[in-house]
């Protein structure tokens, strides 16, 4: 239960203030912990994240493939998996993740955070296989860093409202630039 609060509490830390705010001091004093008991459970940083990703990615991974799963025809699946993603954006979880990309992170845990990313993108590979992508995986890759790109624009409060950064996002799966 105590691992359970300090990951909460670490969703909160990063989704408030970003990588500087999470510090095993505030950690502690979210959870009611003292200090030195927070290094029981983690021993950095880094395995904090580590562990939050291991967490809470295979969460968003099933929300994504339900989306999918859901949707009908190839068209429609990668319109899921486009809109599924940007919907998460407002998730707390999902800030978290976001906040510490740019956190320091020893290669294994970035090993890790890749490697789950990059099952995120294979969950698409078949649909843009069925529109008939000459490079179904290099067209996964593309339409994904497309994705990145539009979370980057809503977390930035950019002036265009979500909702229609996340139609652009669609109609340029879709359609391109042409969208």
């Amino acid at each position: 239960m105590q691992r359970a609060a300090l990951l909460d509490a670490a969703r909160s830390l990063l989704s408030e203030g970003g990588t500087e705010a999470l510090t095993f001091p505030a950690l502690a004093e979210r959870t009611g912990l003292a200090r030195s008991s927070v290094y029981e459970y983690f021993r950095s940083r880094a395995a904090v994240v580590e562990e939050l990703c291991a967490v809470d990615f295979p969460v968003w991974a099933a929300e994504v493939e339900a989306a999918m799963a859901a949707a009908d025809g190839p068209e429609a699946k990668v319109e899921a998996y486009v809109r599924r993603q940007l919907a998460l954006v407002g998730d707390r979880r999902h800030r978290a993740v976001v906040a510490i990309s740019a956190s320091e992170l020893d290669a294994g845990a970035r090993e890790k955070i890749r490697a789950a990313h990059g099952g995120l993108v294979a969950m698409i590979v078949e649909a843009l296989d069925a529109m008939g992508h000459q490079e179904p995986r290099l067209a996964a890759m593309l339409l994904q860093g497309v994705v990145d790109a539009a979370v980057r624009r809503i977390e930035l409060g950019a002036a265009e409202d979500p909702t229609t950064i996340t139609d652009a996002a669609v109609a340029m799966a879709l359609r391109g630039v042409w969208g």
